[in-house]
């Protein structure tokens, strides 16, 4: 297949979907440094504080080419009207019910959103015949493995939460919907994301917190399990590389290349934050993966990704945003 980048002029409207959160909130900036015309969906749920979501926007609420929507990926209609009046020229999903170890609580929940959700946003691209549509999955879909590193053309045999199996089950979908619309549909499998404005409810912000707080961190396991961390920088470079590159159905692995043991992890916060951490060993909570390592010589060959930014030193700025940042105290 002959791959090759094709431009989305500057000027042009984008739809991203679920920009409120974490990833989305630092993507739609990065869209607005630009010059593209952002239109943000999101329905600020109530998994973590609908303010704290409204505060990621704060930069981005300052343009006037940023236009925020409020809505659910289940609500059919708005997306249509939304489609119909905003003419997107791309479509940047990132909305998803997230949470490995909440999925196993309320699997049915997932399913909806996740699944169907993603399915509307299909529907609508194939009704409104978009060109372009880059979908977030996780690297979650990949499962319990301990054959590293994890290679976007390995099998995809066991899942182990509701979570990771509703990702991999839309992206199949995109697959089916990018045959039967030709549009250039890429997929990007995040591995471990951090940083600032990262969610209160992620590890290092946890951490950061029970440090900073003098508090026993509660530690699943032995400390031995390892993630493929990547500051949201990186990340978001990928997603922009992706956002330009025209190849039919691709998939991409946006990682750091580079696994951290969590008790690893503690340490390099302890020491960022200047403080001795109290650490309780747990058992080891269902649905977490042993180990997580990304190959991405498709990323660095394809799209000319290249992730820049250490674990210590993407610490040591999320320590420093944790420290200044009056959004901490909304927590």
């Amino acid at each position: 297949m002959d791959f090759k980048s094709e431009n989305i002029p500057h000027n042009s409207t984008l739809l991203v979907t679920g920009g409120a959160g974490f990833i989305g909130s630092h993507v739609c900036e990065r869209l607005l440094d630009r010059g593209f015309r952002v239109v943000c969906l999101d329905d600020l749920n109530d998994y973590y504080s609908p303010d704290w979501k409204w505060a990621n926007l704060e930069k981005s609420r300052s343009c006037e080419s940023f236009q925020f929507v409020r809505g659910s990926l289940l609500d059919l209609g708005l997306l249509r009207n939304l489609f119909d009046r905003e003419a997107p020229s791309a479509v940047l999903h990132f909305a998803a019910r997230a949470g490995v170890r909440p999925s196993l609580r309320d699997p049915k929940l997932y399913e909806a959103t996740n699944g169907r959700g993603t399915l509307n946003i299909l529907e609508l691209c194939r009704e409104f015949k978009m060109s372009r549509l880059i979908y977030t999955s996780s690297s979650s879909v990949y499962g319990e493995r301990f054959n590293m590193p994890l290679r976007e053309t390995d099998p995809i045999m066991n899942p182990i939460s509701p979570y990771g199996a509703a990702k991999y089950a839309s992206e199949k979908m995109c697959q089916v919907y990018q045959s039967l619309t030709g549009m250039d549909l890429n997929v990007i499998r995040p591995f471990t994301v951090y940083g600032p404005r990262q969610r209160p409810d992620m590890a290092i912000f946890k951490f950061t917190r029970m440090i900073d707080r003098g508090l026993s961190i509660p530690l699943f396991g032995d400390g031995s399990t390892a993630r493929d961390y990547t500051f949201i920088s990186d990340f978001v470079d990928g997603v922009e590389k992706a956002l330009h590159f025209a190849g039919g159905f691709r998939i991409f692995n946006l990682g750091g290349s580079h696994s951290t043991r969590l008790i690893d992890l503690v340490h390099t916060i302890s020491k960022a934050l200047d403080k001795k951490p109290e650490i309780e060993f747990q058992p080891t909570q269902p649905g977490d993966v042993p180990l997580t390592l990304a190959d991405i010589s498709r990323a660095r060959d394809e799209l000319g990704y290249e992730p820049k930014i250490s674990v210590p030193e993407g610490i040591q700025r999320f320590v420093d945003w944790y420290r200044s940042s009056a959004q901490v105290g909304r927590a």
